[in-house]
């Protein structure tokens, strides 16, 4: 939800908003911040590492420091720490208790724990390759605080000369010795870390291959360094233990496993060391060598948990196929959560046991909001039924019914709709293969909707839809292809002085093809990527989103082979003008990770739709729109561009401000300031442009020679209160550069009332 106050009462509130929000970080800020450090200790006030080695890399090596300072809310005010000394002594008192709570006590400089740093730090040095180096901390005192500095001096590294693989098992040898692959390259640090991965990523290779016994502690390495001259002799052998082809040892190691059957449990009791032929009060359902032992009352059928399922008999045992099936099955909606093991059988076999504990399958909720959306004041409500089990097959049946009431200048404006969908955890598709299906491991998701909006002294709109979605995924990968996508816009009506003043055929003020009936059949790919590591959370990472779409394709074809157009020139499907266009965006986030408090992140988002064919438009639904909470905030939504148009300020929305081309370029900084509450500055900048020069949209086309110097900006401050299960935002945006202005005006250096966005939403911007 996003409200946006644009009068004069909510003008002075944003600025008693904003002057709040200052008084209150200066005055956290300012509370002394020694008030609880006992006499004869020290608030441990920095803690910096300082090398001579600019490839030493400073921010990697703060991982391993002990203890560390109060957080900082951007770099400079220690708020966490400051609401904890608000508090005062009297613990008797439920507002000191709070203060606290949801406070951080200060950091009392701790010499056993600066010891420990420097071992960690030193240790850490050794295993990249710096065995000579040194790490000594430094002291300084002044009053009750204390700063420590780690000195490094790094001293010259040793680096890799030769690397060998010496293994008695070909499979394994070829595994180790594929260069391509390999972490380990020539001249690299002799970095212990590396060499470890390097023995993670063979012995996941080999397990690939069946080999179920298998660990990465049969990989061992040894290390020449007498040559002085810091150069070291690296070859990659097994154990000794592990190093004889007769012995019983190495049969049971490279003992090459293949999956006889899985076998599913639904009943948690079970005891899986009894034959499941004997297991009594059972039913026992076959497919294949897939067998399912479950309830009389049986909750889930077979071919769902077969076709989440990535653990294959007659095929060799996979850890990657464990892990595939893991998150599929745990991603079904009856299950709560899943158990693999496994028994090992004659001729070199292994049966797979799937133990399945059911979850709660149907779940209703209600949502009630107020919205204030282009000044006006509104109640909308949800009800949401969802059945994660319709069939036994774990398919989800979610129906959603909405309704929204606005009071628009003495009437109210109406809303009304309803959602239904229906997915399945399988793909669907006729006349392909059962085993095609299977492989390809996608859900299906049939969707329907239905709206209808009567805005009084305007229009009335209804809006038909309905599609076959297809989703899987791929390791980091996410992907969804929309098979089809049908949507029909009818105005019924349309208040006869709204179409003189604003549709005149001679001078309209809005395009009338936005309040004309049209068809959509649109098909479309999206997808998204990402290099979070979750074992690594304080690592940066990166998220790309991109999505391409195109409609009105198959329609033209078939008008083209057995119609004729109209007098217009446009094809007609039932007498409705369809749509046909191509639209594709690309959004890419990078989150910089300074601490576990403090994060920098850069979103750049672009869109292109052009409209072809049978349409000289793209349909209002469709086209990007510039401002609002997720974009440049200091514009409401749909406020800003195209390019620079003059906006109708005579209206709370003016329609025309869509358009074919986005841009948005966002810097953010994120901060922990205290119990939930989160702080941001940010910088936004962008706009939208047609891809057309249309007479309703002056000034908003595209144009590689001014586009630059239409680039809105602005600036702000927000917060956010981190709920674990959602964030609530609020942002203060205002205008730097506002390119609808004159070349005078455009730069905002001192900002009024009318310059500013608050903007409440749900979750972060990007």
């Amino acid at each position: 939800m996003q409200i946006i106050f644009n009068s004069f009462f909510v003008s002075v509130m944003k600025i008693r908003v904003f002057s709040f929000l200052l008084v209150l970080i200066l005055l956290l800020s300012a509370c002394r911040s020694t008030k609880y450090v006992p006499e004869g200790e020290y608030l441990l006030d920095n803690s910096t590492i300082k090398t001579d080695n600019p490839e030493i890399s400073r921010d990697n090596l703060k991982d391993y420091l002990r203890q560390t300072p109060n957080a900082r809310v951007f770099g400079l005010f220690r708020m966490q720490l400051g609401v904890y000394n608000l508090a005062g002594n009297d613990t008797s008192k439920w507002i000191n208790r709070t203060l606290k709570r949801i406070g951080d006590p200060p950091v009392i400089y701790n010499q056993s724990l600066t010891t420990l740093s420097v071992q960690q730090l030193q240790r850490t040095l050794e295993n990249k390759g710096y065995m000579h180096a040194k790490v000594q901390s430094q002291l300084t005192t002044k009053g009750k605080k204390a700063s420590v500095d780690y000195i490094i001096k790094s001293n010259i590294p040793y680096r890799l000369r030769d690397f060998k693989v010496d293994i008695k098992n070909d499979e394994l040898q070829k595994i180790a010795q594929d260069t391509s692959r390999s972490l380990i390259k020539p001249n690299m640090l002799f970095d212990i870390d590396v060499m470890n991965a390097e023995r993670d990523r063979i012995t996941t290779r080999f397990r690939q291959e069946g080999y179920y016994n298998f660990n990465k502690d049969y990989l061992n390495y040894t290390a020449d360094s007498t040559l002085n001259i810091h150069k070291v002799d690296v070859k990659l052998e097994l154990r000794d233990y592990a190093n004889h082809p007769g012995d019983s040892a190495y049969k049971m190691i490279f003992k090459q496993f293949t999956i006889r059957k899985v076998i599913f449990y639904t009943n948690s009791d079970v005891n899986l060391t009894a034959d499941i032929t004997t297991t009594e009060k059972l039913d026992t359902v076959q497919f294949r060598d897939f067998i399912l032992v479950t309830p009389k009352k049986r909750f889930l059928k077979l071919d769902a948990l077969v076709q989440n399922t990535y653990i294959n008999p007659k095929t060799l045992y996979s850890d990657d196929a464990v892990e595939r099936t893991y998150s599929a099955l745990n991603s079904l909606g009856p299950v709560k959560y899943v158990n693999i093991s496994f028994k090992e059988g004659e001729n070199n076999t292994l049966d797979c046991y799937v133990i399945i504990v059911p979850s709660k399958t149907i779940s209703l909720s209600t949502e009630l909001e107020a919205t204030y959306t282009a000044g006006y004041w509104g109640v909308a409500g949800n009800i949401n039924f969802v059945n994660r089990n319709r069939f036994k097959g774990a398919e989800t049946l979610s129906l959603l019914a909405r309704g929204a009431f606005e009071w628009q200048d003495g009437v109210w404006a109406r809303e009304y709709g309803g959602q239904v969908g229906l997915k399945f955890p399988r793909f669907m598709l006729p006349f392909a293969s059962y085993d095609f299906k299977r492989n390809l491991h996608a859900n299906t998701e049939f969707t329907g909707a239905l709206s209808y909006q009567d805005r009084p002294g305007e229009f009335q709109t209804t809006n038909v839809s309905a599609g076959i979605n297809y989703s899987w995924k791929r390791k980091k990968f996410q992907h969804m292809i929309q098979l089809f996508d049908l949507s029909f816009v009818q105005f019924p009506y349309i208040n006869p002085t709204f179409r003189d003043n604003f549709l005149n055929p001679l001078a309209p003020k809005f395009n009338p093809y936005n309040y004309e009936d049209h068809f959509i059949w649109r098909t479309g790919y999206a997808g998204s990527y990402t290099t979070f590591n979750p074992y690594r959370p304080m690592q940066d990472y990166t998220l790309a989103r991109y999505s391409v779409e195109t409609a009105g394709n198959v329609l033209n074809a078939l008008s083209h082979t057995f119609g004729s157009p109209d007098s217009t020139g446009n094809y007609k499907v039932f007498g409705i003008r369809f749509s046909q266009y191509v639209k594709g965006e690309y959004n890419i986030t990078h989150h910089q990770i300074y601490d576990k408090d403090n994060r920098f992140v850069y979103h750049l988002g672009v869109g292109l739709a052009v409209p072809y064919g049978n349409a000289n438009v793209i349909p209002f639904e469709k086209r990007f729109y510039s401002g609002g909470a997720n974009s440049v905030r200091g514009w409401g939504e749909s406020m800003l561009g195209p390019g620079e148009y003059h906006r109708i300020t005579s209206l709370p929305r003016d329609f025309n401000q869509v358009g074919d081309i986005k841009l948005d370029m966002n810097m953010e900084y994120r901060t922990k300031m205290f119990w939930l509450m989160e702080g941001a500055l940010f910088l936004d900048a962008g706009n939208i442009w047609t891809i057309k020069d249309y007479a309703t949209q002056d000034k908003g086309v595209f144009k590689f020679d001014t586009f630059m110097s239409q680039i809105a900006i602005a600036y702000g401050l927000g917060i956010r209160l981190d709920f674990s299960f959602f964030i609530a935002r609020v942002d203060l945006g205002m205008k730097l550069y506002n390119p609808e202005l004159t070349r005078t005006q455009k730069w905002i250096i001192s900002p009024g009332w009318n310059d500013m966005a608050l903007h409440f939403a749900i979750g972060y911007p990007f």
